[in-house]
């Protein structure tokens, strides 16, 4: 695919204008209110891998309304001290899957906690098994668009909350730093930890490649790829329902999340990505933290980088990108 989207020098000044909804934040309190009313740890089980030099455990949190969540923790094995933990979001039509298949971060040296994806988990990978209970609402049958048509029945705001639950989940985990969390992801992965980032005031650090869910209104202009294109597919079907569906996604918008975070970002984008359109991405990257300390009225500067691959489409940087983010965490953890 060449590249569709605005020239790089372009892309580098969007800072583009965001209809917000007024009460985004209080939406978002509240939601998160009910959601930590509980202790969020349920159940930590071993896990039998077949790994020596990785240690694994069974997680369930609760998550949105208190619904049981999995995710897999691992540790590496022979270290005692209380390390920094990565909390990684998975990909749209991705679960957990098996817990060997992701091992860079304990590999580096970090706890790393997976997240898997209620109600996805069937489309990609070694699936998922955390059910999405209140996936009744109007909507279509792709995660993208159920609930649609109101905020409240979102898809994304359950798994979005779950996400900003995992993090409380973690930090109660034994031999995990609390201090020192950091929000990774790809994809919708990104989109969700760029919303933690957001929603969570201290989390260390932001490791966001691709992310879903910025700048919907123009990716649903640019690309008919998934998921955004579900979403037009939706719309194309149920006509004259616009209104409620950008009301509603305008409460997920990932830049207005990153207008809130503080937390040092690292950025990679495909400049050929038809899936996430690099727009998005900047619009995310140059707006990011420009509302952090708003509330005290003090002055915060976020410390934060974007690498982009102008051959690249939506694999972006790939093994390359991850050598980038692993040196660059380390500096900022001091690890």
């Amino acid at each position: 695919m060449p590249a569709f989207d605005l020239p790089l020098t372009e892309l580098e000044r969007h800072h583009p204008d965001l209809e917000e909804p007024a009460d985004f934040d209080a939406f978002w309190q509240s939601t998160l209110k009910k959601a930590g009313q509980a202790d969020p740890l349920v159940s930590v089980r071993p896990a039998e891998t077949g790994l020596r030099l990785t240690r694994t455990w069974d997680v369930t949190f609760r998550g949105f309304a208190g619904d049981p969540v999995r995710a897999w923790f691992s540790r590496p094995t022979g270290v005692d001290e209380p390390l920094p933990a990565v909390v990684e979001f998975a990909g749209y039509g991705r679960g957990r899957g098996l817990p060997h298949e992701r091992l860079t971060w304990v590999n580096a040296g970090y706890a790393h906690l997976l997240m898997d994806n209620r109600g996805q988990g069937d489309q990609y990978g070694c699936g998922g098994e955390t059910p999405d209970p209140h996936a009744g609402a109007p909507g279509g049958p792709g995660p993208a668009v159920r609930g649609l048509l109101a905020p409240e029945d979102y898809h994304y705001r359950r798994l979005i909350t779950d996400a900003v639950r995992a993090v409380s989940a973690v930090r109660v985990l034994p031999g995990v730093d609390a201090g020192r969390i950091v929000a990774a992801g790809n994809s919708q992965g990104g989109g969700v930890a760029l919303a933690v980032a957001g929603l969570v005031p201290d989390v260390a650090a932001l490791l966001v490649t691709a992310p879903l869910l910025c700048g919907i209104r123009r990716a649903l202009d640019l690309t008919d790829a998934g998921p955004y294109g579900e979403i037009a597919a939706y719309l194309s079907v149920h006509r004259g329902a616009e209104r409620e569906a950008y009301r509603t996604l305008s409460y997920m918008e990932g830049i207005s999340f990153a207008r809130r975070a503080s937390a040092a970002a690292h950025f990679g984008v495909g400049l050929r990505d038809t899936v996430c359109p690099p727009s998005g991405v900047y619009g995310a990257f140059n707006r990011y933290g420009e509302l952090a300390g708003a509330e005290t009225g003090a002055e915060t500067e976020a410390r934060k980088e974007i690498h982009a691959y102008p051959f690249n489409g939506h694999e972006g940087g790939d093994a390359v990108h991850v050598r980038r983010q692993l040196g660059w965490l380390a500096g900022v953890l001091g690890t």
